[in-house]
């Protein structure tokens, strides 16, 4: 149970949270929709910034919470813009490295709880990686509590100086056990894919370099001998997906690119088994 939460369920005052966005990435603005509908649900105020894109993309405002506009730049005019809505919260939560970095200027000389969620982290070299060390430090030592979404990632604050850094895990949503959505059963989805005699396997991740897509096509290339053949469906977008589809193609893969999907806990239910073919990440990302 989030701090938040936690301090609504014993029937104290209403509280606001401020959850700041970076870039707005697939996995981060789905997890804060996510989030942010349950907190409104226990009575708590929130209030989302993050690019305008983001909630048209992800309706934050769709599930009760109030959407602000924060460019993604870390300038003196978007984080004053962000100190102005971050004055009466009683938490601010920030999402990955960036967001995080300018809550801590937002935030600067005030006793506010800053929450800091890493979801993932980029794999740098040089002097970009000096950099990010150094704002992983910033951002950390300021945090009242760092979450990160793998052990990997707790490992990385304690040793840039965190107070208190917890795994937080954060999973796709899904339906709950034996939930069907009643106008499309798990049954006429997987008709709709086409494996309705053929074990359904998925993957829900950006078609983005290093998320591991290679591995998978391999590995569809060598089950192409099973029988049934098993048919692997990808849920998400990105600048891969015409090399993707081209070798699916050329080699005959059993495998269909499906683009960004809005029923990923639908295409979870009805498969047989979900795929997360990237070692270090901690759930799929769409």
């Amino acid at each position: 149970m989030s701090p938040v939460s936690s301090h609504v369920s014993h029937g104290q005052s209403t509280l606001r949270t401020v959850q700041v966005l970076g870039g707005g990435s697939a996995g981060s603005s789905a997890h804060v929709r996510s989030l942010a509908a349950g907190l409104v649900a226990r009575g708590v105020r929130v209030t989302v910034c993050a690019p305008a894109e983001a909630d048209r993309a992800y309706s934050f405002t769709g599930v009760g919470a109030q959407h602000v506009h924060v460019p993604r730049s870390s300038d003196p005019v978007s984080v004053a813009a962000l100190r102005t809505v971050c004055a009466d919260a009683d938490l601010v939560h920030a999402h990955g490295l960036h967001a995080s970095f300018r809550a801590v200027l937002a935030l600067s000389g005030r006793s506010t709880p800053l929450v800091v969620t890493w979801h993932n982290h980029a794999h740098t070299e040089g002097a970009r990686a000096h950099l990010m060390r150094l704002l992983e430090r910033r951002v950390v030592r300021a945090a009242t509590v760092v979450l990160g979404t793998t052990s990997e990632l707790v490992d990385r604050a304690r040793g840039r100086g965190a107070r208190d850094a917890r795994l937080a895990a954060v999973a796709v949503p899904r339906p709950a056990a034996g939930y069907e959505h009643p106008d499309r059963p798990s049954s006429k989805v997987r008709a709709e894919l086409g494996a309705t005699d053929r074990p359904l396997l998925i993957a829900v991740a950006s078609l983005d370099p290093g998320r591991g897509h290679e591995l998978l096509l391999d590995a569809a290339r060598a089950w192409r001998l099973l029988e049934p053949v098993p048919l692997l469906v990808v849920a998400g977008e990105g600048p891969l997906r015409a090399e993707f589809q081209r070798r699916i193609e050329d080699e005959e893969l059993p495998v269909r690119l499906l683009g960004r999907r809005d029923d990923v806990g639908e295409l979870l239910a009805a498969a047989d088994l979900a795929l997360l073919p990237r070692s270090w990440e901690a759930r799929s990302v769409l």
